[in-house]
């Protein structure tokens, strides 16, 4: 495939890419910063050609990788998924990774934690959902665990109650706690945080000035 390069054009469809035309004829399309160093009546030879194709394949792995970053964080398992998706060979992907982590827009533990985070405020979980999340997304135990070490669960079920029990107010207590309760087993928390908090968002609800300090046993069903 070595030649001479006699053109160089801009694609018309795609703007980023460049198509290289050796001795008169089209040869190969690259990235336009894999291209940027090309000029016409340029000599390239089989090896320096692998090599620009072997760039563009990674340019192109990476602007895939970037336009999958532009919505929300994610874990590196999910770039790499989505990459096999696209079809990006396994020996583009490692050094795509690379080049993601070292500029900072892939870091695990930072995901797990702002993963945690954003759902503590907006829809808190238990410890067990959390974990149960961030593995799905393919996140590392240890990045999970200290992700969720600090978490006050107690303080998580009462703030997800409170939201939830506005639905439920009409009911009487019998409904109300099922419900209750159900919908926190859902949420990842465990039996004995959400017996006294259901107590005391019936009691908030009946007295919203009340200070509770005694709390009813009872068995959750689900």
């Amino acid at each position: 495939m070595s030649g001479r390069i006699t053109a160089l054009k801009v694609q018309k469809r795609n703007p980023q890419r460049v198509n290289v035309y050796l001795d008169g004829v089209f040869a190969f399309g690259l990235a336009r910063i894999t291209a940027a160093w090309l000029q016409v009546g340029q000599e390239l030879s089989d090896e320096k050609i692998t090599q620009l194709l072997g760039s563009d394949g990674a340019e192109v792995g990476f602007q895939k990788a970037l336009r999958f970053l532009e919505n929300r964080p994610r874990a590196e398992a999910e770039v790499r998924r989505r990459l096999h998706e696209h079809q990006i060979p396994d020996e583009v992907i490692d050094p795509v990774i690379e080049r993601l982590r070292r500029g900072g827009l892939i870091d695990d533990a930072r995901f797990a934690k702002e993963w945690v985070e954003n759902r503590s405020t907006f829809r808190p979980r238990g410890r067990r959902a959390l974990t149960m999340e961030m593995r799905q997304r393919g996140v590392p135990g240890e990045a999970i665990q200290q992700a969720v070490a600090e978490l006050d669960e107690d303080a998580l079920a009462l703030q997800a109650a409170r939201k939830q029990a506005r639905k439920l107010q009409t009911l009487e207590w019998p409904d109300f706690r099922r419900k209750l309760s159900s919908f926190l087993v859902r949420r990842g928390f465990n039996y004995a945080t959400i017996a006294p908090v259901v107590t005391q968002t019936w009691k908030e609800l009946e007295n919203p000035g009340a200070n509770l300090d005694e709390e009813e046993d009872y068995e959750v069903n689900e």
